[in-house]
């Protein structure tokens, strides 16, 4: 199955929470907070979107920061994916 978006939708895939602290201290299940960092998965076609243009500026393979609060969660397949507006990815991560 795949997740395809709509409009300015982007679907993400969260990246693994840290296990540890950096002081290594390990974080039972409950206290690992989910990172704000994922992998972007698909990207939707943009153009007009609640009566304005929109371009996407993210693609496939990118790895990306997004707000906390954002997007919808959905589990398909066993995999876990959070699909947002691109409004709400904050900034892309280069190597």
């Amino acid at each position: 199955m795949k997740l395809v978006p709509l409009g300015d939708k982007v679907v993400l895939k969260q990246l693994v929470a840290e296990e540890t602290t950096k002081s290594g201290i390990v974080l039972p299940g409950q206290a690992k907070e989910k990172p704000q960092q994922a992998e972007v998965v698909a990207v939707g076609p943009g153009g007009m979107v609640d009566g304005k243009e929109v371009t996407m500026q993210v693609k496939a393979g990118d790895r990306v920061i997004y707000s906390k609060y954002a997007g919808t969660e959905v589990k398909i397949e066993e995999e876990e994916f959070i699909i947002v507006k691109q409004s709400d990815i904050v900034a892309v991560i280069e190597e």
